[in-house]
């Protein structure tokens, strides 16, 4: 997963050479994240910042480092999968947002849709907004 820069510009404004391999979704999502190799061995309960089919973006208090191999487990599901710290970013509130790649593609993980790889952002539908009231034609005469 190319380094994730949270923050950063909007979908719309990365050229295409900066595009993710797939659509990040914007998504609190309950997460379990398993270390069985760290010593002490751990098991945080967390929730995804945004996910795509090869990952996703989550903050976590434990202590984890580039490279460190891990396993996500989504709770609604009990499907577990082995995964890497690929980035770490800001810390806040005792936790550190860390990127995480699947070993191999997984979009069927996080049991939801994702927009086509076309899909352009800019071009979501707006939100309809109330119409002034009609004003009444004068009557006929």
């Amino acid at each position: 997963m190319p380094e994730i820069k949270p923050g950063g510009p909007a979908v719309s404004e990365i050229s295409s050479s900066e595009r993710r391999r797939t659509q990040r979704v914007h998504i609190a999502m309950p997460i379990i994240v398993r270390c069985r190799d760290a010593k002490p061995p751990f098991e945080e309960n967390t929730h995804t910042v945004s996910v795509n089919a090869n990952g996703c973006l989550l903050r976590l208090q434990a202590p984890v480092a580039r490279t460190q191999k891990l396993l996500l487990v989504n709770p609604r599901t009990t499907e577990e999968l082995p995964c890497t710290v690929m980035f770490l970013g800001k810390k806040n509130d005792g936790k550190t947002e860390v990127g995480i790649e699947f070993a191999e593609a997984s979009p069927l993980f996080w049991r939801i849709s994702f927009p086509p790889d076309d899909w352009d952002p800019s071009e979501r539908k707006k939100p309809v907004t109330a119409r002034p009231p009609a004003t009444p034609l004068p009557p006929r005469r």
